[in-house]
């Protein structure tokens, strides 16, 4: 295993796999910084160029891609609250407020060290214990899916603001939203009204672009963010080390919580960020600070979405069961490159596998590296007049939409969303609920219809397996006090 180890590193420290990595790492914060523009795309245009490059060269290459895309989905959430990816979205409930007071320095500054230390947790959870954690999330079935998935939907509460009804409806709007298109056991068209192009579903990229990209528009064309424009164009406050420090406990969770979340496939960064956020949230004596501009939610979010970038490695090289879509994408790469993901990887293949892992965290340095230099010249952008900025934004968020699929249909739905989210905005209804309920429902719904079809319609099947019995209980629990605590605000209001 040692010269195996040392056969990796060297193989990952060579001019050739740096520099790959370097330019991929690069290209990779372009892609995530522009809305639609996601980390699939880029792994995908990425993946010819790997063609005849020895495998861990290549493995730079889209790993960098992967991991710069991830961290940089925030930069724009935090500048201009619009997310470049959808990994980015729980940024929005505290990166813009921070903007707006000044500190989009210390937020994208926040963004990158809470990024690379996630992204490394995760490296040494690959490293040390892939085949253990491997064995954890083969344990997980439909019922184990579903709960876990039920466990996400009592986030909606923390993201909710400070009615819980008014987030309860924006959540119920988005499990409207999730189920368009066709059954996905029965194959039956639900609310399609004859489209073609809603057979598929509703899109989540063009979806959340128009929901806080295209809101945010329409937004400031009201001319009422004039007298900010000053505050956030001076965004020169840094972060602290005392900041830093205080969060270490905060960075650790959450980094925890990344990589366990990456592990399980289907789940993702989306629903990871949410995760942390919201057992900070829930840790936290102080409720009544979350949402205006608290740098400790940067914490969570960031360094879990970019620990789902390791963890989602686990089960793609030690089962060959891709982790999100993305590691789908390197599924291929890998086969590509002559290399059959599984067990037998690490015996036949040591070398390779563990260049792979040295090849992540010199992405995760890279980003670091960058990420600091980028939170120097970012803040930059909103000296820009809006006048400017906003038209192209717009483009940008067209032209991301239309790349997703080459359809003038998501550029539609991105601003039929973009619309619906400036009208849920007017009536103070929040659209992280709705943003959440859309990843999430199809999840529930699947592995609900799963579970029923495995069990013959018998619930027991849900408290007869013991990860999915305790999920559920401690999601009961969890909803208890959520409507304990809302009687008695209520109650004391009266």
């Amino acid at each position: 295993m040692s010269n195996e180890f040392l056969a990796g590193l060297l193989f990952a420290l060579a001019p050739a796999a740096i520099l790959a990595n370097l330019l991929g790492v690069g290209l990779g914060i372009v892609f995530g910084a522009l809305p639609g523009l996601t980390a699939t795309m880029g792994v995908a245009l990425v993946i010819p160029l790997t063609f005849g490059l020895d495998p861990v060269v290549g493995f730079s290459a889209l790993l960098g891609v992967y991991v710069g895309a991830v961290y940089a989905g925030s930069i724009t959430a935090i500048l201009v609250g619009t997310p470049g990816t959808a990994a980015a979205a729980a940024t929005l409930l505290e990166g813009p407020a921070l903007t707006k007071m000044g500190q989009a320095k210390k937020a994208l500054t926040m963004t990158t060290i809470a990024s690379t230390i996630g992204g490394l947790f995760s490296c040494v959870a690959l490293i040390f214990i892939a085949p253990q954690l491997a064995k954890v999330a083969l344990s997980f079935g439909p019922p184990e899916y579903f709960a876990l998935a039920l466990f996400g939907i009592s986030i909606v509460a923390g993201v909710s603001g400070n009615s819980l009804l008014k987030g309860v409806i924006a959540g119920l709007i988005g499990l409207f939203i999730a189920v368009i298109g066709m059954d996905p056991i029965t194959g039956t068209n639900r609310y399609t009204f004859g489209n073609a192009n809603l057979l598929n579903g509703i899109n989540v990229v063009p979806a959340l672009v128009g929901l806080f990209a295209i809101s945010e528009v329409l937004t400031r064309l009201e001319g009422k963010t004039d007298e900010l424009r000053s505050k956030i164009g001076n965004s020169s406050i840094g972060l602290k080390a005392s900041e830093l420090k205080r969060n270490w406990f905060n960075l650790l969770r959450s980094s925890v919580i990344g990589t366990f979340v990456g592990i399980i496939p289907a789940t993702g960064s989306g629903v990871a960020s949410f995760v942390a956020y919201n057992e900070l949230k829930r840790a936290s004596k102080d409720k009544s600070k979350f949402g205006k501009g608290n740098i400790d939610g940067i914490a969570a979010t960031e360094s879990a979405n970019n620990a789902v970038t390791g963890g989602a490695l686990v089960p793609l090289l030690t089962l060959g069961i891709p982790g999100d879509v993305i590691t789908a994408v390197m599924l291929g790469a890998l086969m590509i490159q002559g290399l059959t993901p599984g067990p037998m990887l690490f015996t036949t293949n040591g070398d390779v596998v563990y260049g792979i892992f040295m090849a992540l965290i010199v992405a995760n340095i890279f980003m670091l590296v960058l990420g600091l230099g980028a939170s120097k010249i970012f803040p930059k952008i909103l000296k820009i007049p809006e006048q400017i900025l906003m038209p192209a934004i717009v483009v940008l968020c067209v032209l991301g939409s239309y790349s997703i699929a080459n359809s003038t249909f998501d550029v539609l739905v991105m601003l039929a969303f973009g619309l619906l989210g400036y009208g849920l905005l007017k009536v103070g209804i929040p659209l992280a609920p709705m943003l959440l309920s859309l990843i999430l429902a199809p999840i529930i719904e699947t592995n609900f219809r799963r579970s029923m079809l495995l069990s013959q319609n018998d619930f027991s099947i849900f408290v007869t397996r013991p990860v999915s019995v305790v999920i559920l209980a401690v999601t009961i629990t969890i909803f208890a006090v959520i409507l304990v605590n809302e009687w008695k605000k209520r109650k004391a209001h009266v």
